[in-house]
């Protein structure tokens, strides 16, 4: 795997779902497969005709921050954020309703988070909610959002499956690399 810049690690910080920083996220680096790499490099191609770019939040996550993630889950008194990423989903549902998973493609190296911005001052595009935020209007289908929001998702899962991602439908900034190189290995070496 190799790294890529990134705009915002926010596992590496304390400003996440969880509320403190992520094991296994030292740095706030983006790694992600040579072949995953090499097709957001495509969609960046595409997306400069438009002015646009893509915004990085998320890449390869070690599978100890999985599991932190899982830890957390199970921690129901632990609500601190809530407010702020799941204001309406009660924590109990997070696993049933596909929000936090024991396993994450993003152990494999070819997923990522991300959204459409600006080329000009990076400001990301209005996508109807915030990444991370767990809720049915986070899911791309979603038309609660404005139309614009709505055009903004469709733009962004155009590009990402035109370059060979998959979305994910429960996270309009969810992608995974179709011909992953890793479809079976889950890797935990720390992002530093």
């Amino acid at each position: 795997m190799r790294p890529i810049s990134s705009s915002r690690r926010a596992n590496a910080a304390a400003h996440n779902f969880v509320g403190a920083p992520i094991d296994g996220y030292e740095k706030p680096l983006c790694y992600l497969t040579k072949s995953a790499a090499a097709a957001l490099a495509q969609v960046v191609q595409d997306l400069q005709a438009r002015g646009l770019t893509l915004k990085v939040y998320d890449c390869y996550r070690p599978e100890r921050a999985v599991a932190h993630f899982v830890r957390w889950a199970r921690n129901l008194g632990d609500v601190k954020m809530k407010a702020e990423f799941y204001p309406q989903v009660d924590k109990s549902t997070l696993f049933r309703d596909g929000y936090i998973a024991a396993r994450s493609g993003h152990s494999r190296g070819s997923t990522v988070d991300l959204t459409l911005a600006s080329r000009v001052d990076g400001k990301a595009l209005d996508m109807g909610t915030p990444f991370d935020f767990f809720s049915p209007r986070s899911w791309p289908s979603d038309r609660t959002v404005s139309s614009e929001a709505q055009s903004n998702r469709a733009l962004l899962t155009q590009s990402m499956r035109k370059r060979g991602f998959r979305p994910y439908d429960k996270e309009w900034w969810h992608f995974t690399l179709r011909h992953e190189p890793y479809p079976e290995t889950y890797f935990d070496f720390p992002v530093r």
